[in-house]
């Protein structure tokens, strides 16, 4: 199972949103969802705890799963098991990952990330 998740946030009023897509067995499923308003790192890590709480709720807990994000901050975080400033996200981020089998989480670029990154984008716009 494959998780790619993004966030958007309007530089203006730090409206945030979140991109989830979930692939099972070659199936896309699209999430969009409003976040809290904060700075982009911060959503970052909202809409990863977002995608995997959609992921344990819509296929339980013995999945699989390669986490893919464009964001270096959430991935090296889940990576080291430490984040400075985002402590608490990562705390609830981690916990979540620890519900699901096996979680291999990979860095790519955000050009490697348009379907969640079209979400978000579409999230945000459901705010307004």
């Amino acid at each position: 199972m494959q998780l790619y998740t993004d966030a958007a946030t309007a530089p203006d009023n730090h409206q945030s949103a979140a991109g989830i897509l979930i692939i099972d067995q070659g199936q896309q499923h699209q999430f969009k969802q409003v976040l809290p308003n904060s700075d982009n790192h911060t959503a970052e890590f909202l809409a990863a705890i977002a995608g995997f709480k959609t992921l344990l709720d819509s296929y339980g807990s013995a999945v699989s799963v390669f986490f893919y994000t464009d964001s270096q901050i959430v991935a090296d975080s889940v990576a080291k098991g430490y984040s400075k400033h985002y402590a608490v996200e990562l705390a609830t981020l981690l916990h979540l990952q620890d519900q699901c089998q096996l979680v291999v989480t990979q860095w790519i670029a955000e050009s490697e990330n348009h379907g969640a990154h079209q979400l978000a984008q579409q999230g945000l716009h459901l705010k307004h």
